[in-house]
């Protein structure tokens, strides 16, 4: 936790630049400032602390390394009261604007299986060491030589969960009521495997054309693509009003298939049949992703979007 400028600006010169300047209590990609010297530090200090104030009623910092040009890796995990605790593989949520997730496939093309273990055991180890009991995410930073480095750990169920659960085949709202009555897993990590592959594209009402500025407003026409491996997690109908006063998202469509190249496709082919009346969304701009020839072969980072459609 960092108490003071002076305490930042002393971590920094130990750690070296490039650092990130963060709020102990945020999520979501708010309360983030990525610092490259000593006079940023200075000028964005005060500017973090006000916008964690605002966004999440506590104004802590604190500072960790930046690693340059990484990929977003996320390990599921479950654990139970009685000392049981399994990882249900990897998220990669590399495709991301501002801290802020957008596509999510699973598994990552980015670690191969040896380091996949080694990411799953030190998750199961991190969870038995302070006690977690819960569904659960920790969430990495793995670099271009593959070594991987604790980012955060997320104590609920993420919005990515469902490409986990078609992935492994297993219900993770079902294991997570049956933890909360004090039920010991059935799930060994001996018995969980992954077959498939499956991605999924948030769908947020902002107009990408104008700086995502969101859209609130009436939804006047609704369809919904349906059909074999895909899903949808929605509450809109036709009619609905989407207010401004919540995140943006208001649809999720998840695929799956037996490869990354077919979920490519069948993702495409889900958002472009997509009907939103009324407001505007982001749908034309996670089709430029699914057909941008970088993320199709699989060479991709966070700076993604920043660096090729921004």
């Amino acid at each position: 936790m960092i108490y003071s400028k002076e305490q930042a600006l002393n971590l920094a010169e130990q750690i070296k630049y490039p650092i990130m300047l963060k709020a102990s209590a945020g999520g979501g990609g708010r309360g983030i400032r990525i610092i490259y010297s000593n006079e940023e530090l200075e000028r964005e200090y005060d500017l973090v602390k006000q916008e964690a104030k605002i966004s999440f009623n506590d104004d802590s910092l604190y500072l960790e390394k930046f690693i340059e040009n990484p990929r977003h890796i996320e390990i599921q995990v479950l654990a139970d009261e009685h000392g049981n605790a399994v990882y249900l593989g990897e998220r990669d949520c590399s495709i991301q604007r501002r801290n802020q997730k957008i596509i999510e496939e699973t598994p990552s093309g980015a670690i191969d299986n040896e380091t996949r273990r080694k990411m799953g055991e030190t998750a199961i180890k991190a969870v038995k060491e302070i006690g977690y009991t819960n569904a659960g995410t920790i969430e990495f930073l793995v670099d271009k030589n593959k070594d991987f480095y604790f980012m955060e750990m997320n104590t609920r169920v993420q919005v990515e969960h469902p490409i986990t659960e078609l992935v492994t085949g297993v219900d993770i709202i079902k294991e997570q009521i049956k933890i909360a009555s004090g039920e010991k897993l059935e799930l060994t990590q001996d018995k969980i495997k992954f077959t498939g592959h499956s991605m999924e594209a948030r769908i947020n009402a902002e107009n990408p054309d104008k700086n995502f500025m969101p859209c609130a407003g009436t939804i006047k026409e609704l369809h919904l693509p349906g059909g074999n491996g895909i899903r949808i997690d929605t509450a809109i109908y036709s009619g609905c009003k989407v207010p401004p006063n919540y995140d943006s998202m208001v649809a999720k469509i998840i695929v799956y298939s037996k490869n990354r190249k077919e979920s490519i496709e069948k993702l495409k082919s889900a958002v472009a049949e997509l009907v939103i009346e009324g407001i505007d969304t982001n749908v034309d701009f996670i089709l430029k992703i699914l057909e941008n020839e970088d993320f199709k072969n699989n060479n991709y980072d966070t700076s993604f979007i920043q660096k090729q459609l921004l």
